[in-house]
């Protein structure tokens, strides 16, 4: 046993120590991925259990021009992290059929492997789009897909910039921020209040646009699978299989929030018009629904709370 431990051991050390990009093992957070896993499952645990506890006895908190300048922060780092995409690698000088890794110290490599951290780095300031969910008591909001996006995407990004901080891989983050760009801007919009809210209803396109963000990144991982490229196979299949596992919780959020809604909302106005058809003018008529004889009301619509009348005695829907 106490062999099998240290060969593993040694296994991890010859992986950190020789198999590494050299040039960031003296970078912040970069020496282990210990200190990373430890934070994401933190955050996994606050989210997901001790925030809402200690939030149980409080009122939600007003967070609105936080949430203003939070959101301007993020289309602002956002952009720079796309800007800098372009400005290192993908504005011409990167190919987009194969493209390995520059191990060098030449300004242009350095410029991509720093950039490559702080796309790392940004991963951690999106944790705040969760916390300010518990703050605020939106605990609707924190779905399965937003913890596990949220929660893996640190520990995903630390080991590509730990192991090939350049080259192929990084489309994902161009891709990744050019998105987060237009989701920003969009939550930016959204807590300006209702003023803004009837011009916001492109909000499921966002949600598809993510989609075909994974979808792009799986046909440029994969491609290398079938062409000769000097960029490491084990990355490819790395990068290619969490945009598989995106995009299929991403598919399964659409098709639960958008179409399933659309569906109900859809039986609504159809009992809505069976109930106007039914009644006539409303005077002495009768229909049933759900078990309960009703004479005279509304249906409810929209999630609004609508009042109707069942057996002659007036109740909140």
């Amino acid at each position: 046993m106490s062999q099998l431990v240290e060969n593993i051991y040694n296994a991890y050390r010859d992986l950190m120590d020789n198999k590494s990009d050299p040039r960031v093992n003296d970078w912040f957070l970069m020496s282990s991925p210990f200190p990373t896993l430890i934070i994401c499952l933190s955050y996994a645990y606050f989210v997901k259990r001790l925030g809402p506890k200690l939030m149980e006895n409080r009122k939600p908190f007003e967070l609105r021009k936080t949430m203003i300048y939070y959101n301007l922060f993020q289309v602002i780092f956002s952009s720079w992290l796309f800007y800098e995409s372009l400005a290192s690698g993908w504005g011409g000088q990167y190919s987009l059929k194969c493209q390995p890794v520059d191990y060098s110290r030449s300004p242009m490599a350095m410029r991509m492997a720093k950039g490559c951290w702080w796309y790392y780095f940004s991963k951690f300031t999106e944790f705040m789009d969760t916390i300010f969910f518990v703050m605020r008591k939106k605990y609707d909001h924190i779905s399965t897909l937003h913890v596990i996006h949220h929660g893996c995407m640190p520990m995903s990004v630390w080991f590509g910039v730990k192991f090939t901080p350049g080259g192929h891989s990084t489309f994902f983050g161009l891709l990744n921020t050019f998105v987060h760009i237009i989701m920003y801007s969009y939550y930016l919009l959204s807590a300006l209040g209702p003023k803004i809210q009837p011009y916001l209803w492109w909000k499921k396109y966002l949600t598809a646009l993510q989609m075909v963000q994974f979808i792009l990144v799986m046909i440029h991982a994969f491609q290398l699978l079938f062409i000769d490229c000097k960029y490491p196979k084990a990355f490819v299949w790395w990068i290619g299989m969490h945009a598989v596992m995106f995009y299929f919780l991403f598919r399964n959020f659409y098709h639960e929030t958008y179409k399933k809604n659309k569906e109900k909302l859809s039986a609504i106005n159809n009992k809505k018009e069976n109930y106007i058809k039914a009644n006539g003018n409303g005077t002495n008529s009768e229909i049933y629904v759900n078990h309960y004889k009703m004479t005279t009301g509304y249906i409810s619509d929209n999630g609004m709370r609508n009042r109707v009348f069942i057996d002659k005695q007036e109740v909140e829907q």
